[in-house]
């Protein structure tokens, strides 16, 4: 059987205590969404959060008792947009380009004469 081939990828890195650093495959960003510490501040950032927007939107309506299917849907909604928020902060945060084990291009000297 023939092994098989590497891809010319960097090995993944990981941070002081095994968590994925960065990423640059969608299999890499679901490892560093599902990061025990990540996920919990994405889950408290959305319940202080969705809690704001849910006093300021849909309190009202439930203290009447005027919620129904609809108002419910719309509450859970308001808690499902600030964990999705976050979560794409931390993707953009963590992001790792693909040419990231690069040298950084140097100006020439010539470049800078001209």
């Amino acid at each position: 059987m023939k092994p098989q081939r590497q891809r010319n990828r960097p090995p993944r890195r990981t941070g002081p205590i095994g968590a994925p650093a960065a990423w640059a495959t969608w299999r890499e960003a679901l490892a560093v969404l599902a990061y025990g510490p990540h996920l919990r501040r994405t889950g408290a950032i959305a319940v202080v959060v969705g809690t704001v927007l849910f006093c300021i939107n849909q309190l009202d309506v439930v203290l009447r008792g005027d919620a129904g299917t609809v108002v419910w849907v719309k509450s859970a909604v308001t808690y499902v947009v600030p964990f999705c928020v976050s979560c794409a902060g931390v993707l953009v945060a963590t992001r790792r380009p693909p040419s990231s084990t690069d040298e950084p291009a140097v100006p020439d000297a010539e470049d800078d004469a001209r």
